[in-house]
């Protein structure tokens, strides 16, 4: 059975709304969800080790779902994992101070959804992400949290994981 591991933001938990719907959804679907807890853990490489450290035991190529700093963490951790895919919110790449800590992109499918008015993230550097490997990008009309477009959210998350699973 494929699991799809969550990766919350810096200034979000495990099982905030965003993640609880999306599990909601892909539970439905007969997939197995899990969340990792990074609270406490400021630095995104550390948030790499655990990541890769939590999914050790897990048998089959894992779908990886991050927002915003847990994108760049599901991102950075992806290959080494052998994702069968990535699947990420407003992630956190190219950030100002941090442009050089921006993971390479995935060999497995990645699809991007972000905010038109993100105030965190600029839109531009998921544009930027998405043009450099022909990434799938979701621009929507919302802020850096997305909350309001989970339903949308869900329907593209559904749509990708169906794809490669």
């Amino acid at each position: 059975m494929t699991t799809v591991i969550f990766s919350h933001g810096q200034e979000s938990g495990p099982w905030g709304t965003k993640i609880r719907a999306m599990a909601a959804m892909v539970r439905g679907l007969g997939l197995t969800a899990d969340s990792i807890d990074y609270q406490g853990i400021p630095d995104p490489g550390d948030r790499v080790d655990k990541l890769i450290a939590e999914c050790r035991d897990i048998d089959e190529s894992p779908i990886l779902v991050g927002s915003s700093m847990g994108g760049h963490v599901a991102t950075a951790a992806a290959d080494t994992l052998g994702a069968a895919g990535v699947f990420v919110l407003a992630p956190a790449y190219y950030m100002p101070g941090y442009e050089a800590l921006t993971p390479n992109p995935p060999k497995a499918p990645l699809t991007i959804v972000h905010g038109w008015h993100d105030d965190v993230v600029p839109v531009d550097n998921s544009i930027r992400f998405a043009r450099s490997c022909s990434a799938t990008l979701h621009l929507v009309d919302s802020g850096h949290r997305l909350t309001s477009h989970i339903d949308e959210i869900n329907d593209h998350l559904e749509r990708f994981v169906k794809t490669i699973s």
